[in-house]
């Protein structure tokens, strides 16, 4: 397990089994020695006095009503308290328990350096508090686990979920999502909410792309996925807001602004691809929706500039500014909005994408103006319509150009979605 900050991470191995723990007919199986098909860590920071019953709360559950094998870790970030000493003695004394000991604070460095060394098919992560109802987690992984999808959430914000809560903290959640879609174009509905899950292979390549350890960890994490074209699951959930909450709202409100704008760079950059095989191609409807947006809003900016800039520079010079500016930023936008891995700005291919969609527009716009000039159809009218028709027989080209080359389209991915697995017979053990 790598280190967090400056103290390497102390374990203390899972608790030895004590016999077989029963649901209904056919056993769980959160034994030691079985690889889990889930792992569940607790990111925790001075909570001694919640801890020992709520795991235990928690392994009822998992007993009773989970039917896949599954291990919890306690994860210890930096508390002051007697949270340490609890986590190891559940670990010691309960099967299907570990603890780990990091020594710095963070929601995201606990959940970094756990899931890093995880061996499970998925992992998740829920709050110590429990303010989530633990019937939500069979649906939350679910779908990671038959493979339908990469990462799953509890949502207290979608139709169904049912919340209690105050309205200030109510406000403050509703406001940080609106402004994560507004800012960020997020398509999920709670970015914040402590219950998510993520498959293994998907949490490997999007880990080094997410850069905050604190409680911006989530809103990172599902903004990187989102933009690497992974699936995102959600689930209403039924949430109690803990009254001991002791989260810092304005140094929390702050710490996200500034990973806001951070994410704000890398999508301009272009750095926060990971290389995953997408699950679906780039075709379809959505993809030709995509590029003729995009194409429509370019071609109106082309033209607001092309008449600002004819009475000062005349309809050539124009023309060539104009076209420079929005095929640059064209060919950004569908960088941005295209889900999956793409090329760097200073990248060859998408320099040379540029360079040939540019190339096109302005040869065939400047021939247009040029042919126009030779019949004395010079007015503001004809030369319009001389750079429109030149526009749109370059289309082709730029299109071609921009999202073939530049952005070579992805294949779908190999993958093997984990096995359901089926129930034993009736009064076995589980090995």
């Amino acid at each position: 397990m790598s280190a967090i900050g400056t103290v390497a991470p102390t374990s203390v191995p899972l608790g030895e089994p004590v016999g077989s723990a029963r649901l209904g007919s056919a056993d769980a199986a959160r034994t030691v020695g079985t690889r889990a098909d889930v792992e569940i860590v607790l990111p925790v920071h001075n909570e001694e006095a919640v801890l020992a019953a709520n795991v235990g709360r928690l392994c009822r559950y998992l007993d009773e009503r989970f039917p896949f094998a599954a291990t919890i870790t306690v994860a210890d970030n930096a508390s002051t308290d007697r949270t340490w000493a609890v986590a190891a003695d559940l670990a010691r004394t309960t099967p299907g328990v570990r603890a780990v000991r990091i020594g710095r604070k963070g929601r995201g460095g606990a959940l970094r350096a756990t899931w890093e060394a995880s061996t499970a098919a998925v992992v998740a992560y829920m709050d110590v508090d429990l303010s989530t109802d633990l019937d939500a987690l069979l649906p939350l992984v679910a779908p990671l686990l038959s493979g339908h999808s990469d990462l799953a959430i509890g949502t207290r914000l979608a139709s169904g979920s049912r919340v209690v809560r105050g309205p200030k903290r109510e406000l403050i959640s509703r406001g940080y999502n609106r402004i994560v879609r507004a800012t960020l174009g997020g398509r999920f509905s709670d970015a914040q909410c402590g219950f998510k899950a993520v498959r293994a292979e998907a949490v490997r390549a999007l880990l080094p792309l997410v850069a905050d350890d604190g409680w911006f960890f989530d809103t990172e994490l599902l903004v990187v996925a989102q933009r690497n074209g992974l699936r995102i699951h959600e689930v209403p959930v039924d949430w109690t807001d803990d009254p001991d909450s002791r989260v810092d709202i304005v140094a929390t409100a702050r710490a996200d602004l500034l990973g806001i704008w951070r994410l704000l760079h890398t999508a301009v950059a272009g750095s926060d691809r990971a290389a995953i095989p997408c699950r679906h191609g780039d075709g379809g409807p959505n993809a030709l929706a995509r590029v003729a947006g995009v194409g429509v809003v370019s071609t109106i900016a082309y033209l607001a500039l092309f008449l600002a800039l004819r009475p000062l520079l005349g309809a050539l010079a124009a023309n060539a500014l104009a076209l420079v500016a929005t095929g640059a930023a064209n060919a950004l936008a569908h960088r941005w909005l295209r889900p999956g891995p793409v090329t760097r700005l200073c990248a060859p291919r998408l320099r040379l994408g540029l360079l040939l969609a540019t190339g096109a527009s302005l040869a065939l716009t400047t021939g247009a103006l040029l042919a126009a000039q030779l019949v004395g159809a010079t007015t503001l009218g004809a030369q319009t319509a001389a750079v429109l028709l030149g526009t749109a027989a370059a289309a082709p080209v730029r299109f071609l150009a921009v999202h073939r080359l530049s952005l070579p389209a992805r294949t779908p991915p190999e993958r093997a979605a984990a096995p359901w697995p089926s129930p034993p017979p009736a009064g076995k053990d589980h090995p």
